[in-house]
């Protein structure tokens, strides 16, 4: 047990030994494996931010997306008040808010910066009672204005469903093209990981095959390959992170410079930071892995 222990730690320490050397030995292969993976981590980092952040303001202008039920104009102003604990009721409904005829003759009358005496002397009763509703799901809205259409004291209902779908359109339009995205740039990140680790083999194709007739098992001529893929990903990980934060912040202080689009809201980089490093540093160790081991693979058919 202990020889084989022993005996372990010595092939780990040859793994390690060697993926270094490979690392090392191909400099300029190994700088611009490093500055390309590096790169696509950057761009796919940085459109996955802009998509997430797209989305985290759609969810907040969805989040307030809300419609109108008009009350019937024969219920007295009582009953248009007993309505709004069935409208809470329905599925999907988060608030509920009552208007009455007066305040929302008020509100129209500001909204059009009214100052004539005939205007500001219309009677509340041209108006009608009315709910503002704010649902949970913007998917379900439409379900959700048929149900508060149903109660009995509803006379009509007001939703821009179209700017509903128009948001949920577009959510799931950045999320196909994030998608894509990021399966392009890993696909060109394992290409030019591979063809790195195919110029290690390339220079050491007879050694290879002089351990394979010396005895040498697959996974021992492997692993040196698969710790330069290793360390190829980790640091190529490392350096878009930092240039990923940089960039980051420089696009938060331009926003928050420009007072035009201070209705911008901007997810803090410190509250992603956890979660953007742990996938760089996945995504890294996986295309250097992946690219090694594909490469590999063919050298060892001897």
């Amino acid at each position: 047990m202990k020889k084989r222990t022993k005996r372990r730690g010595r092939n780990f320490g040859y793994y390690v030994r060697e993926g270094f050397r490979g690392f090392i030995g191909h400099g300029f292969m190994s700088l611009a494996a490093v500055t390309i993976i590096a790169a696509c981590l950057l761009v796919t980092g940085s459109f996955s931010l802009v998509a997430l952040n797209i989305d985290y303001n759609l969810t907040k202008l969805m989040s307030e997306n809300e419609f109108l039920a008009y009350v019937d104009e024969t219920l007295t102003d009582e009953e248009a008040l007993e309505l709004q604990s069935q409208i809470e009721a329905v599925d999907n409904v988060v608030e509920v808010t009552f208007i009455s005829r007066g305040d929302a003759k008020n509100s129209y009358l500001e909204s059009i910066e009214a100052e004539d005496d005939l205007y500001n002397s219309l009677p509340d009763s041209v108006l009608r009672h009315r709910y503002s509703i704010r649902v949970n799901d913007l998917s379900k809205l439409e379900d959700t204005i048929a149900k508060v259409g149903e109660i009995s004291g509803v006379a009509d209902t007001n939703a821009a469903i179209d700017v509903a779908n128009g948001f949920i359109n577009l959510r799931n339009a950045i999320a196909v093209v994030a998608v894509g995205l990021v399966g392009v740039l890993l696909i060109v990140s394992l290409f030019i990981v591979s063809n790195t680790i195919k110029l290690a083999t390339l220079s050491r194709q007879q050694e290879i095959a002089i351990m394979k007739m010396c005895g040498a098992t697959n996974g021992f001529i492997r692993m040196p390959f698969v710790v330069e893929g290793m360390l190829l990903g980790l640091l190529s990980a490392g350096i878009g992170f930092g240039l990923q934060w940089g960039l980051y912040n420089l696009m938060l202080q331009v926003l928050s410079s420009a007072t035009s689009i201070q209705l911008i809201h901007v997810v803090a980089f410190t509250t992603l930071a956890p979660f953007v490093a742990l996938i760089y540093v996945v995504i890294g160790l996986l295309v250097g892995v992946m690219g090694s081991m594909m490469t590999i693979r063919k050298y060892l058919q001897v």
